[in-house]
C-alpha cells in the first residue's frame, strides 16, 4: 500500500495512531518523503503532539508517507511510493498528508496526524473519504514539526469518525474542551465559489437535507486569498527547502516547483500580507451572521493517477481550501461523494478559536446526513470512545 514509511510500536494499548513523517519521533529520522533526507539523523525528542499522544496512552504504530517535502497536492511520490487510496484505487490520495489519509481509509488506524499549509489535511481527507480538521492556526503546537517555521501550517487529525477526531483533538490541543450545545436550528452560510456542477449538486443536496437555515454568502477576496496564500507558501517553503534542493536529490518535479517558488518577490509578499488581513476580516464578518460557512472541499473529484503526474497542473485541487490557511480559521472536511460515487468532500469553516463549535456542527451534520468515512472500501463502523 506504500502508506507507512516507518513502522513503529510505541506507547500503551490505547487508540492506534500514525503520524505524518514531518513530525519528529525520538530515535527515528524525519524524512518528509524525500531522498534528500534519507540519511537524516534521528530526532532526539518527540514532537509535542506525539509526546501528548503517548502520555495519554495512545499507541503509535508508524510514520506515514507524504508528498515530498509536503509540497504537492496529489500525494504522488516516486521515491517513497504513492499511498493507495483504498476507496478509489485509480485516483490520487491527495497531498500532502496522503499517507495519513490513506492509513485511516485503509483501516490501519482510526486516527492519523497530518499537517495543513494550503489544504494538506482537508484535500487528502476528501480524496480518501475520511474526516480531516485543520485547526485554528496556532491552536495545536508545531514544536518538532517540519518545516520549523510557518505562518500557515497547522497540525491536525484525520479520522474515520467525528468522535475519533474529537478524541484526538482533546489530546493534542490541551485546551480543547467538550463540544458545546448547539441551537435547534443552525444558520449555514453557503459560500459562492467556483466548482464543478456535479460537486455543487452534491453539496447543495446535503445542505438542503440537513434541515438547517441556509444563507448565500459571497467573499469577494476569496480568489485573492488563494493566490496570496501561494505566495506565502512559496517563500516559506523555499526558505526551508533551498539547501535540500541544492543537493540534487529532490525529485525533479518538486525541485522545479521550488525553484519557481524562489522567484516570489517582496512585492507579492507585501500584497499577500494586506490580503491576509482583509480576507480574515471578511470571513469574520460573514461568520457574524452565520454559525458556520459551507462549501465543497474539492472543486471536482480527485484526478486519476494516470492523469496527475504533473503536480503543477493539479495545484487547483487546493482552490477551495487554501484561503482559510491564509486567514487562520479552522476548517474541516467531511466525507461526501457526488452522484457518480466519487469523493468531493463537504468543508465547514468557523470563527478562529471556535474549533469545538466547528466539530460540534460537523458531528451534527454527519449524523443527520449519515456521512461516514469509507474505510477499507466500506462505510466505517460506529466508534465508541475508549476510556483510559
Amino acid at each position: 500500500m506504500n502508506i507507512v514509511s516507518q513502522p513503529l510500536s510505541l506507547g500503551a494499548d490505547g487508540p492506534a495512531v500514525m503520524v505524518k513523517d514531518t513530525l519528529d519521533v525520538a530515535g527515528y529520522a524525519t524524512r518528509a518523503g524525500s531522498r534528500a533526507l534519507a540519511d537524516a539523523a534521528p530526532a532526539t525528542r518527540h514532537a509535542e503532539v506525539v509526546q501528548r499522544l503517548l502520555a495519554a496512552g495512545w499507541h503509535l504504530r508508524g510514520k506515514t508517507h507524504l508528498h515530498e517535502l509536503a509540497f504537492g497536492t496529489t500525494g504522488i511520490n516516486p521515491w517513497a511510493g504513492t499511498p493507495l487510496n483504498s476507496g478509489w484505487p485509480d485516483r490520487v490520495p491527495g497531498g500532502s498528508s496522503s499517507g495519513s489519509a490513506a492509513a485511516v481509509a485503509a483501516g490501519l488506524v482510526g486516527v492519523a496526524l497530518g499537517t495543513d499549509t494550503g489544504g494538506s489535511i482537508r484535500v487528502p481527507a476528501a480524496c480518501c473519504g475520511v474526516f480531516g480538521l485543520k485547526p485554528t492556526f496556532g491552536r495545536v503546537s508545531r514544536e518538532g514539526v517540519l518545516p520549523r517555521h510557518s505562518t500557515l501550517d497547522c497540525v491536525g487529525p484525520l479520522a474515520a469518525s467525528m468522535p475519533e477526531l474529537v478524541a484526538a483533538m482533546q489530546v493534542i490541543a490541551p485546551d480543547f474542551g467538550a463540544l458545546p450545545a448547539l441551537p435547534e436550528r443552525l444558520r449555514i452560510g453557503v459560500l459562492d465559489v467556483p466548482a464543478q456542477p456535479g460537486t455543487w449538486q452534491a453539496v447543495h443536496q446535503a445542505l438542503q437535507a440537513s434541515g438547517e437555515t441556509l444563507l448565500l454568502v459571497h467573499l469577494r477576496r476569496f480568489a485573492e486569498a488563494y493566490h496570496a496564500g501561494l505566495s506565502v507558501i512559496n517563500v516559506e517553503t523555499w526558505s526551508a527547502c533551498q539547501a535540500l534542493v541544492e543537493t540534487g536529490l529532490v525529485a525533479p518535479d518538486v525541485a522545479a516547483r521550488l525553484r519557481h517558488a524562489s522567484r516570489t518577490d517582496d512585492i507579492a509578499i507585501k500584497a499577500a500580507a494586506a490580503v491576509r488581513r482583509l480576507f480574515a476580516a471578511d470571513v469574520d464578518q460573514a461568520l457574524a451572521d452565520c454559525d458556520v460557512l459551507a462549501l465543497p472541499t474539492l472543486p471536482e473529484p480527485p484526478p486519476r493517477l494516470s492523469q496527475a503526474a504533473d503536480t503543477g497542473a493539479s495545484v487547483g485541487m487546493t482552490a477551495l481550501v487554501r484561503p482559510f490557511n491564509l486567514s487562520g480559521h479552522p476548517a474541516i472536511s467531511l466525507p461526501l461523494c457526488n452522484a457518480q460515487g466519487l469523493p468531493v468532500g463537504l468543508q465547514l469553516v468557523a470563527l478562529r478559536g471556535d474549533d469545538e463549535r466547528l466539530c460540534a456542527i460537523a458531528q451534527r451534520l454527519s449524523e443527520r446526513l449519515h456521512l461516514t468515512a469509507i474505510t477499507n472500501g466500506v462505510p466505517h463502523a460506529d466508534f465508541e470512545p475508549a476510556t483510559h
